[in-house]
């Protein structure tokens, strides 16, 4: 995998553990997801008419991905409505590159070799770890466990449909700013229906955050990408999980979560997968 490339799925982790701790610090997990995603729709509006736009045969992929990231963030907030956000975001990050890497060989093509398969298994072996060290000794982690999980495929699903389709767009940017284009808006039409007056007091402050944040999910998703074009997606999709050890630290310093030593061997063992896909 190129080092350039290694690097920036590296930013855009950092980016992506970010902004989902601004949705697991919100007092409202949902609302604040979909400020999140406003602010990320009104930057790809801004941005859009600047860009050379994607080619028509990825425009299905496109409607595929909003449709799935759309279900995506409900879930995500239902999740961190349940559990720590050290337990939930673990297993959906970790689960979902080994469903990628599983079917990249049938739907993509990409052959996965068996250093790659080293690195993909150390990533997602020591995020599973940090999730099966916050057991699901309640009900309400056993939701957060249930809704992670679905959560996952969710996440593996529209990864590959992305991988597809940003190849076939010729402009990798203006492909991803659409999807949170039309995904924000889908989020913002589906809360002013349901809990308008609600989500009008609810922003009345939270708009930096909310900015943030959606700066964080638009430039990560952009560089994540991105990468897929120079990188096979089974690569991206693990390395790019190296996020956790950025929530990991987010966790323990911003939220407050205790960071353990099995949690830090944990972290350990994801660092040596990212090295192993740097190398492979």
């Amino acid at each position: 995998m190129p080092a350039h490339a290694v690097y920036i799925v590296l930013f855009a982790a950092l980016m992506h553990a970010g902004w989902n701790s601004i949705v697991k610090r919100g007092p409202d997990k949902l609302l604040t997801a979909v400020m999140i995603t406003t602010a990320a729709a009104a930057i790809a509006a801004l941005t859009l008419p600047f860009l050379p736009q994607p080619a028509p045969a990825s425009w299905p992929f496109i409607a595929g991905s909003v449709s799935l990231q759309t279900l995506y963030y409900g879930l995500l907030a239902a999740a961190y409505r349940s559990a720590d956000m050290s337990h939930a975001y673990p297993i959906m990050r970790g689960t979902a590159p080994l469903i990628v890497a599983a079917v990249s060989a049938w739907l993509i093509g990409e052959i996965v070799s068996a250093t790659q398969w080293l690195g993909i298994v150390l990533i997602c072996g020591g995020v599973l770890g940090l999730a099966v060290h916050a057991p699901a000794r309640s009900g309400r982690h056993a939701a957060a466990t249930a809704f992670a999980l679905v959560n996952a495929g969710v996440i593996a699903s529209y990864t590959v449909i992305d991988g597809l389709g940003v190849r076939r767009s010729g402009a990798p940017a203006a492909y991803t700013l659409w999807i949170f284009l039309l995904t924000g808006s889908e989020m913002l039409l589906w809360i002013s229906v349901s809990r308008r007056r609600e989500f009008s007091a609810y922003t009345r402050g939270k708009w930096p955050q909310g900015i943030a944040g959606g700066a964080g999910t638009v430039i990560s998703y952009v560089l994540a990408l991105w990468a897929m074009t120079v990188a096979p997606v089974a690569l991206v999709a693990a390395l790019r999980e190296t996020a956790i050890v950025f929530a990991a630290v987010i966790s323990a310093l911003v939220l407050k979560e205790r960071l353990t030593p099995q949690r830090l061997a944990c972290t350990g063992l994801i660092v040596a997968g990212a090295v192993a896909l740097r190398l492979a």
